[in-house]
């Protein structure tokens, strides 16, 4: 292992970025040093606000940048294929903000780029990193609640300006490609394989995308599991997966804590009613999920502790589904994997 920082130069001016920069600076691991905006004086003024050294009036410039080993994508949905691919090309390690891409056909591609180019390429969930993840995964696997059968995920916000860019069709938005993803991707953690069919139904905003949205995700190993997410509710995140020997509840929060530290609520067995309180650390899960991405690069995949290539094109081929079931009012029905 290299004991100089991971350099990660970010490609765009997002507010997300700006929170991204703040949640890894503590880091030893990982030194976020370079913005690039199509828009110099941009590029120039988030770099003052946010304390970064060095700019590019260009995404390509950066790519080109020799002192950058990876980047960090928080672009509109719709551009996260085209740049991550572009990435890989110049050999710079990729993570990417959630969704991982527009659709299944562009995750695969993103993959391929990666793998062709010897760089690791990862889809940002902070979530995944945290030790309340952490410890889900530990008691699932424990056999804590003995085999999941049923599950719960659900997640909203309210998003009032009509101008966001998360409601805009062309940039692939819409509140399951946002918010959505979150759920669909902890189904997926805890199904263990992608979905046989999904069912869903959804209210549309004027723009074209889905302001809320429920579906149903089943799967051929018999685990069936409802998601919901909405841009028009109260803020709520929150999980319950019921198994045949007890049951789970959890935030699965990105950056705990949030009214508390985080915990979960485990009962075990069949007919318990009392439930266990499981408290874990919190914290900024950018800088969690930004140093096991360090680590991924470079000590190998054993360290990552986010979603898998697998994962990712599952979550995509899951997202589209569900919006076309939404879209046609009927069940629709996914490929097994390639």
């Amino acid at each position: 292992m290299t004991s100089s920082p991971l350099r990660i130069g970010v490609l765009g001016t997002a507010n997300i970025a700006r929170a991204f920069i703040a949640g890894v600076s503590p880091s030893q691991l990982v030194k976020v040093t370079t913005i690039a905006s199509r828009d110099a004086a941009k590029a120039e003024g988030f770099a003052r606000e946010t304390g970064l050294s060095r700019t590019h009036s260009s995404y390509e410039a950066l790519l080109a940048d020799s002192e950058i080993d990876a980047v960090y994508i928080p672009l509109p949905n719709s551009l996260h294929a085209e740049w991550a691919i572009r990435a890989a090309e110049a050999r710079k390690h990729v993570l990417c903000e959630k969704p991982l891409a527009a659709t299944e056909a562009e995750a695969r591609a993103m993959f391929a780029a990666a793998r062709k180019h010897g760089v690791q390429l990862v889809e940002a969930y902070p979530y995944r990193a945290q030790p309340q993840t952490l410890k889900l995964r530990e008691l699932l696997e424990a056999g804590a609640i003995g085999r999941p059968q049923v599950m719960q995920a659900t997640i909203g916000f309210t998003i009032a300006d009509p101008a966001n860019i998360r409601l805009d069709a062309a940039l692939a938005g819409g509140a399951l490609m946002d918010a959505g993803s979150y759920p669909v991707s902890l189904v997926r953690m805890v199904a263990g394989e992608r979905p046989a069919w999904v069912q869903a139904a959804a209210r549309f905003a004027e723009s074209g995308v889905d302001r809320s949205l429920v579906a149903t995700i089943a799967f051929a190993g018999g685990f069936l599991a409802q998601i919901s997410c909405s841009f028009a509710t109260g803020f709520h995140r929150h999980a319950l997966i019921a198994g045949d020997d007890g049951v789970i509840e959890t935030s699965f929060l990105n950056h705990p804590p949030l009214g508390g530290p985080p915990a979960l609520q485990l009962k075990r067995g069949k007919d318990s009613r009392a439930y266990e309180t499981i408290e874990v650390q919190g914290g900024d899960g950018f800088l969690a999920e930004t140093e096991a991405f360090a680590r991924l690069v470079t000590q190998g995949p054993a360290h990552w502790t986010g979603a898998s290539e697998a994962e990712s094109i599952d979550i995509m081929a899951t997202l589209e589904a569900i919006l076309r079931s939404a879209r046609s009012g009927e069940r629709a029905e996914l490929a097994a994997p390639a």
